[in-house]
């Protein structure tokens, strides 16, 4: 408690502030501060002072503790006001409601599991369809979710308790291929396509990846083999490219030689696809479309732990199967809109109103029909597009991968 028992009368406060000699005091807790501030005021009948008188009186409480003028005046006024001093700090006694409950917040964890924590549009997005497009009223409040406004129920306590390098190619200067960009120019079928290596362990090669995706759609299939090489890439090269459900015009990679050669060559000329482009040099957003998809897909969802060439097989159906219908039919992605500027120059921007997925974006192109292969219609797509939800979708891609992934495991792990 404060020690002021010798401060019983003005006099003595006035010697006690002109004088050198501290007065002894320990720090007590901020209710006691008050008390002890009304106490004194109330003990020296502040409200009967003087002018002169009411000034000392302020300065002795200001000196014994430690507040400032500001503090001081403030506090003095409460009592003028109320005849007590308390302290106003604290929740207010009558908050803004919350609007998401912490069942949203429990939900958006789910659905965050599901799809691998997606950015916040894509994931708002899924929000969006859950509700709208699939009729789950549990996202009814969570549909109408801001970015912003999710990132911080992500931050939140109840979120957190219910959640628990790409290879570079080397460039080969060969006379095979455009070097050039693509120019789809609004049309569906100009694909990119890039390799992704599965690891090294103790100096043995993983398997690899092949992703290939569509520039104007962001369709996008995915395989898996054992080694890069002829034996293995044309057969899986062909098939990815036959499983876009739209004729592909144009073929472009980067500069590595397991897809700048001749034998690649003559599998396109035989499938008769018009352009084969590679990317300029020192141009690194010639591909940076699958570069990307390299990331936010291939390593999210498979990794980057070494994983046995002998498993190409089943991680290839895996990833043909279950992966790239989810990327294709489900999963939400942003499409640009080019705008030029007071300086002329061509600036792409990413709204939240362009986001959808792959197969909307294709359904939304005009004359899409057109675009189609023979013998496939939007009906078709739409039963295998909308036969099961988001969530639903999810669920079966994070099962076939446990699946995948326990069974690689058992197999690499030593007998006791």
């Amino acid at each position: 408690m404060l020690k002021t028992q010798g401060l019983q009368r003005l006099e003595q406060i006035r010697a006690f502030l002109e004088g050198s000699q501290p007065l002894g005091f320990t720090a007590p807790a901020r209710d006691a501060v008050y008390d002890w501030i009304a106490g004194e005021l109330r003990r020296l009948q502040y409200t009967r002072l003087s002018k002169a008188d009411k000034g000392l009186v302020r300065r002795y409480l200001e000196k014994v503790t430690g507040l400032s003028r500001a503090q001081v005046s403030r506090l003095i006024k409460q009592f003028r006001d109320s005849g007590q001093i308390r302290d106003h700090r604290g929740p207010p006694a009558k908050p803004f409601a919350r609007r998401y409950t912490p069942e949203d917040v429990r939900l958006l964890g789910e659905l965050d599991a599901l799809h691998a924590t997606l950015s916040g549009p894509a994931t708002r997005k899924l929000c969006e369809r859950a509700y709208r497009l699939f009729g789950d009223t549990r996202y009814a409040r969570l549909a109408e979710i801001s970015n912003g406004h999710l990132y911080n129920l992500r931050r939140s306590r109840t979120y957190q308790r219910c959640r628990g390098a790409v290879d570079k190619t080397r460039p080969v200067k060969v006379n095979i291929g455009e070097r050039r960009k693509p120019r789809p120019e609004g049309r569906p079928g100009f694909l990119r396509v890039d390799s992704v290596h599965q690891g090294d362990l103790d100096g043995i090669k993983g398997l690899y990846h092949i992703n290939l995706v569509d520039e104007v759609t962001q369709f996008q299939f995915l395989g898996s083999l054992e080694r890069i090489a002829e034996h293995f890439l044309l057969p899986l090269l062909e098939a990815l490219i036959e499983a876009f459900p739209f004729a592909v015009l144009g073929f472009h990679a980067d500069n590595g030689s397991e897809y700048i050669n001749k034998r690649v060559a003559a599998l396109l000329e035989k499938l008769h696809i018009q352009e084969f482009t590679k990317s300029r040099a020192r141009r690194t957003n010639d591909n940076a479309l699958v570069e990307s998809k390299n990331g936010s897909v291939v390593r999210k969802h498979l990794g980057y732990a070494h994983i046995p060439r002998r498993f190409a097989t089943a991680v290839n159906a895996f990833t043909q199967g279950v992966l790239s219908p989810y990327l294709n039919f489900h999963r939400p992605c942003f499409f640009p809109t080019e705008e030029v500027d007071p300086r002329g120059r061509l600036r792409k921007r990413y709204r939240y109103e362009q986001m959808m997925t792959p197969y909307e974006k294709l359904k939304s192109l005009p004359d899409a029909h057109q675009h189609l292969k023979p013998n496939i219609t939007f009906e078709q797509l739409d039963a295998r597009a909308y036969s099961i939800s988001d969530n639903e979708a999810a669920q079966r891609l994070i099962q076939a991968r446990a699946e995948l992934f326990r069974a690689i495991n058992k197999t690499q792990k030593p007998a006791a």
